[in-house]
């Protein structure tokens, strides 16, 4: 014998074992070789293909496919191949028996979501393990199952539903102005010549009761005499007490204090100019009393104002106006001190719109102990919005906004997801309202859910399609 010889039939041998073993792969019907001293199951059944058709195979077994039906020249008809035929050439293991209790597999379906499923345990082209689909899944409920090794290379993570408080900031630009119900104007209730004024400029500080100036006129002298009158003429026992009353009411009509009466009482005299006090605590504004200077009644002769409370008038936007309410707290930084924060509350929301910016203005009560606070300053205002009620949140990562609708993924554990839609409220601090669609305690993913969520898609879709070839 040869050597030419023996690699001849050596070269012989391989190609009738490679044809045997593509044979079997070919045809899955064909009964497989089984070790020797196994008997062979005769009544094990084959199983049923199952998912839509992806192609057609020539039913010689020619290497010859077609994405459409079609025929042979001889006139046969392409055979079908469905989802969950297996055309790998590997071995098909055999199948794991279930104990009792344990979650049966229907069947196993390609780990990428390909339309590819099988009956029995196999890999892909990559190597990675089909994943089971467990027989208490219900077919057409939207529960996606992960295999642990994909969920640990995805990165999943997930975390409680919880109630919790939800302050959402709502930030605008805001002016200091000062309250006008703290601004007070010294003027005469009557015509009268002002004699001196007291040293004080505008931007001095003034007491309640420090006099400012000192005022002749002919009106207050004349009601001053009558009052003075009506005291003398009661020592005497002749007069009553509604005239006494009516006297001091004519001063007090004229615009004097009740210190000033009293020292005209005691002294039972009328005084050629009378002082006139400040009328509040608070720096003079305005000053226009000069020494000697004829003044009308209504005359502004000087403008106190009190700012150890100011405002902030804030313009906020349309949109926000429904999470603003009255007393929410707020945080005002002014661009004079910016590393400074004045705490104050909303206490009104201005009934109107600004037409041209679509704005709704609001006032902002601040105190103002040392006086840093000056009128007209530009500051930023960051309300706290949303109260004190406790709310159902998620994280912000753990809701899928598509515009049209909102998606949580919910974990079930034991790597079964379900995505459900959820409607949302408020936004802020990382943080969603959820008002309907999950429950408090359940468990959403916040990390890796979009990889989730296409998974469920896909399998909704293939379900569609099995449905569709069903019905064929």
């Amino acid at each position: 014998m040869t050597r030419r010889y023996i690699i001849l039939m050596v070269a012989l041998a391989i190609i009738a074992a490679v044809s045997v073993r593509l044979f079997e792969g070919r045809f899955p019907w064909s009964a497989p070789s089984e070790a020797p001293g196994v008997i062979p199951n005769v009544s094990e059944k084959a199983p049923i293909s199952i998912g839509p058709i992806i192609y057609y195979r020539d039913p010689d077994g020619r290497p010859a496919y077609s994405l459409t039906p079609k025929k042979t020249k001889a006139g046969k008809d392409y055979l079908p191949v469905r989802a969950s035929e297996d055309v790998s050439f590997e071995d098909r293991p055999p199948p794991v028996p279930v104990a009792s209790g344990q979650r049966r597999v229907r069947f196993y379906r390609h780990p990428m979501g390909l339309p590819d499923t099988s009956p029995v345990p196999k890999k892909d082209a990559m190597g990675m393990d089909y994943v089971p689909v467990y027989e208490d899944e219900s077919e057409g409920g939207p529960t996606v199952t992960i295999s642990p090794g994909k969920l640990q290379k995805t990165g999943v993570r997930s975390e409680a539903v919880e109630r919790r408080t939800m302050n959402v900031p709502v930030r605008a630009a805001g002016r200091i102005e000062f309250d006008p119900r703290r601004i007070s104007v010294v003027s005469l209730r009557f015509e009268g010549f002002i004699e001196s004024v007291e040293k004080f400029a505008e931007g001095d500080y003034v007491h309640k009761g420090q006099p400012l100036l000192r005022v002749y006129g002919p009106a207050l002298s004349s009601a001053a005499a009558e009052y003075v009158a009506v005291l003398n003429a009661r020592r005497g026992g002749a007069i009553d007490a509604q005239r006494i009353e009516g006297a001091k009411r004519r001063l007090v009509n004229l615009g004097l204090d009740e210190n000033a009466i009293a020292a005209i009482g005691r002294a039972r005299s009328v005084p050629r100019a009378i002082s006139w006090p400040a009328p509040q605590d608070g720096h003079i504004l305005e000053r226009t009393a000069l020494n000697g200077m004829r003044a009308a009644p209504g005359d502004a002769l000087f403008r106190i104002v009190d700012h150890s409370v100011v405002w902030a008038l804030a313009d906020i936007a349309e949109r926000d106006i429904a999470l603003i309410a009255p007393g929410q707290k707020v945080d005002v930084r002014p661009r004079a001190y910016s590393d400074r924060t004045f705490k104050g509350k909303v206490a009104l929301i201005y009934p109107h719109l600004n037409m041209e910016t679509r704005t709704a203005r609001v006032r902002i009560e601040l105190p103002n102990p040392d006086g840093l606070l000056r009128g007209d300053m530009y500051a930023e205002v960051e309300i706290a919005a949303g109260g004190n009620e406790k709310a159902l949140t998620v994280p912000e990562s753990a809701v899928i906004d598509t515009g049209k609708r909102q998606v949580a993924i919910v974990d079930k554990g034991e790597g079964r997801f379900e995505p459900r839609e959820v409607k949302i409220g408020r936004r802020g601090e990382g943080l969603v309202e959820i008002k309907s669609g999950v429950s408090e305690n359940e468990r959403v993913v916040t990390a890796a859910n979009f990889l989730i969520d296409a998974e469920s898609n896909l399998k909704a879709a293939l379900r569609a399609l099995d449905q569709g070839e069903a019905g064929k």
